[in-house]
């Protein structure tokens, strides 16, 4: 055979080969986009503003133990060094923060084990503060859950659903945390409420208050099935009376240190 022959066979079967792989490519990719649109929850759409459910925090954000949850010490001072660090102390629940099932359980998920799907999710805003005014331990009840369906539609599998109280803008007062007795007092989720969302498949709660469970609980019901059910919250979110009841999309930025029973996050929402 000419060596022209042996050139044209050898390029012939290389496009044969390059057709061959890319349309294999091209189902995979596919079958892989596919699977992710299964595998993961409906997404709210977007139009990009932004809004930030963080509450900046130092050494006097109030915090459940009534400890400073943050503490800052002087590490590379700038006039001495030309440039400056704090190192700093971080208790892991404070300022708005997650508390991963392992905080409630012996041997479950880390905050560095929350599976990332979870932390890009739909947020649906249920508003709490009519009910919050009269009394400060308010719960969220099953029928609060069911109001919001029958206004807004179904909640979807994977969705972070956070109660609204108005207790945010509670942060700088003692209000936030007690009542004038010096008794806890908050809102927060009832039991029956969060045992409605697990059947649901929901991924996360999250509240603007102190804990997930209302100040005047005498046993941690919601801590204490919410998170060994493998599901994660969210304590002292920020701006939840900028987002709309449904139709945002939250990012979760969970800290991610081995064995850490939660920690302080970033958490964005995109309306």
């Amino acid at each position: 055979m000419c060596n022209a022959c042996v050139i044209e066979s050898v390029k012939s079967n290389m496009l044969s080969r390059r057709a061959l792989f890319a349309g294999a490519a091209t189902t995979t990719a596919a079958a892989v986009a596919s699977g992710l649109a299964t595998a993961r929850p409906a997404l709210a759409q977007s139009a990009g503003k932004v809004v930030d459910l963080t509450h900046a925090w130092d050494g006097s954000f109030p915090t459940f133990d009534g400890n400073p949850g943050i503490i800052y010490e002087p590490s590379v001072k700038f006039e001495e060094s030309g440039y400056q660090l704090w190192k700093l102390t971080i208790y892991e629940h404070s300022g708005t923060h997650i508390d991963a099932p392992l905080h409630f359980s012996a041997d479950g998920a880390s905050v560095a084990d929350l599976a990332p799907e979870r932390l890009v999710c739909p947020i649906c805003v249920l508003d709490l503060t009519a009910k919050a005014a009269e009394d400060a331990n308010a719960m969220v009840e099953p029928e609060d859950i069911e109001a919001w369906v029958s206004a807004n539609g179904e909640i979807p599998a994977g969705a972070c659903v956070a109660m609204h109280a108005g207790w945010a803008a509670r942060v700088a007062s003692p209000e936030f945390r007690t009542a004038a007795d010096g008794s806890f007092a908050f809102p927060g989720f009832s039991k029956a409420a969060t045992d409605m969302l697990a059947g649901l498949d929901v991924a996360c709660i999250g509240v603007d208050s102190l804990s997930l469970d209302p100040g005047n609980s005498a046993d941690f019901a919601v801590h204490n099935s919410w998170l060994p059910g493998g599901r994660f919250g969210i304590e002292c979110l920020a701006n939840l009376d900028q987002l709309p009841a449904k139709g945002a999309t939250v990012f979760i930025g969970a800290p991610k240190h081995k064995g850490g029973t939660g920690g302080p996050a970033r958490v964005l929402a995109v309306v």
